[in-house]
């Protein structure tokens, strides 16, 4: 589904990614970890088309994405959320979902003008897309509520579910539990699990929440200082020496 090749990244005299290469394939649910600083949303950035790699390639279902803008990346099926939430705050949660679905539309300019056609016909389907994710995301009961008048988990569900409205093969969750409270939490668990399960999509997860990532994830890979340190299941990367030095300053018999 995913794939990064000995992927870098420099910025004048940083190098802010190292030779990364690693594989999300399809139906995984793929964890990316490591300290603050480690690079972990600058690779987000290199996947989706943010910032090209000064060297490597990153290639989506075998195609590259070199030189392929973040709007032509999403229409592929690769779409990502941000660490910091970002929702039309003034429109309904119903409005919201309803902007995810711009990939899909097949009318015109003058069937959008006269309201005729194609257009009528996609957005009745649309909307009955929308209130159906709602539902199985336990929001349809919000639908017509202020973006601004959810609460924060509520919002960041919000901006997940619109994510799937564009119909991905593959969703980059960045930090989403970020700011949540412990039963938010465990409820963003229980969602991402349906989206792998119900919807049929990858994912591919920066989380510094390691109860969360660790509950979830099929693999994981880890990053210290713009490189990858070391690459497993979550059983793996638990007791990895390097791991636990890179978090804990520490080597794994001086932790004991």
């Amino acid at each position: 589904m995913l794939e990064l090749k000995n992927v870098s990244v420099q910025f004048g005299g940083l190098k802010a990614v190292n030779k990364v290469s690693f594989t999300v394939n399809q139906g995984q649910i793929f964890g990316l970890i490591g300290p603050n600083g480690a690079g972990k949303t600058t690779v987000f950035n290199l996947i989706t088309g943010v910032y090209s790699p000064t060297e490597g390639e990153v290639y989506f279902k075998g195609q590259s994405l070199k030189n392929i803008p973040p709007y032509q990346i999403a229409r592929l099926g690769l779409v990502r959320t941000f660490q910091n939430i970002r929702l039309f705050k003034q429109l309904t949660v119903l409005e919201n979902v309803l902007t995810g679905f711009c990939y899909q539309a097949s009318y015109g300019l003058v069937e959008t003008v006269t309201r005729l056609g194609r257009y009528q016909q996609n957005e009745n389907n649309f909307y009955e897309q929308a209130l159906k994710l709602l539902e199985l995301f336990e929001l349809q009961d919000k639908k017509n509520y202020l973006a601004s008048e959810l609460s924060y988990g509520e919002q960041r569900k919000l901006e997940i579910i619109r994510a799937l409205a564009s119909q991905p093969d593959l969703i980059c969750l960045d930090e989403p539990a970020a700011g949540m409270n412990h039963s938010e939490t465990l409820n963003l668990m229980s969602l991402i699990k349906k989206i792998k399960s119900e919807l049929s999509v990858t994912i591919l997860l920066i989380e510094h929440d390691m109860k969360l990532i660790m509950g979830i994830s099929d693999e994981i890979v880890v990053l210290n200082y713009g490189a990858k340190i070391f690459q497993g299941n979550p059983e793996q990367v638990k007791i990895n020496p390097e791991v636990i030095k890179a978090y804990l300053g520490v080597n794994n018999e001086s932790n004991q």
